[in-house]
């Protein structure tokens, strides 16, 4: 039985069951700045970058729709939408992308949810009850192309995320479902990458007089991508 993350059903009435990686999304319909959208048919053979922030008109949100706008070109390279998201209007939204086009001279081309009854961040446990009740916190959700939740970030509201890191994350999803392999800690694009460990002990002795780029054990080897 899976368990409610949702801790204010007045505000937020729809169940929403905890995400867990390697499941699907869930589907919605939902106002934003660029119209209304079914989420399932905008994340339709494109990676999606789901994210929230606590409010417009804000200082580290602002900094960070800076910087979502930015490196937006190497989302599109990496066939990567972006949705934004916080508990304010349609309105507010669109004032508030207007103001940072004009004071940062920058586009901001993708869209933002207008969720003033709840019903997304519901969905996707965003909204923390313990660090605020009338505002999302800063989430991050990565969602493939067959609408598979691959990796969830959370931060509080007063840390802004790096989007540098989640332009790093997309690469290295991307690169494990091309290649098969998986990315060692600290990982960059260019650099080595693990070969998954042998399952048998046959597998193990073979590993030793197999040729990688560097290999400390018979399950830690690194291998050009």
């Amino acid at each position: 039985m899976q368990e409610t993350c949702c801790n204010n059903q007045d505000k937020m009435p729809e169940v929403c069951n905890c995400l867990r990686l390697g499941e699907s999304a869930p589907d919605f319909e939902a106002e934003t700045t660029h119209g209304k959208i079914k989420f399932s048919e905008f994340n339709k053979a494109h990676w999606v970058i789901l994210f929230s922030h606590p409010a417009d008109f804000t200082p580290v949100c602002t900094t960070e729709f800076i910087g979502f706008a930015q490196k937006q070109q190497e989302f599109e390279k990496r066939n990567v939408k972006l949705l934004g998201l916080s508990i304010d209007s349609v309105y507010s939204h669109i004032e508030w992308v207007r103001q940072i086009e004009e004071n940062f001279e920058l586009k901001i081309n993708f869209p933002v949810i207008a969720d003033l009854r709840y019903k997304v961040s519901g969905l996707f446990n965003m909204v923390h009850p313990a660090i605020s009740e009338d505002h999302a916190i800063r989430t991050v959700y990565i969602i493939d192309p067959e609408g598979i939740l691959r990796t969830y970030i959370a931060y509080p509201s007063s840390v802004g995320r790096n989007i540098d890191e989640i332009v790093r994350i997309v690469d290295a999803l991307q690169l494990v479902d091309e290649k098969k392999v998986a990315t060692p800690a600290n990982w960059k694009p260019g650099e080595n990458v693990i070969v998954p460990p042998p399952r048998t002990t046959e597998d193990a002795q073979q590993r030793l007089h197999e040729k990688h780029e560097e290999c400390t054990s018979w399950y830690l080897c690194k291998t050009k991508p």
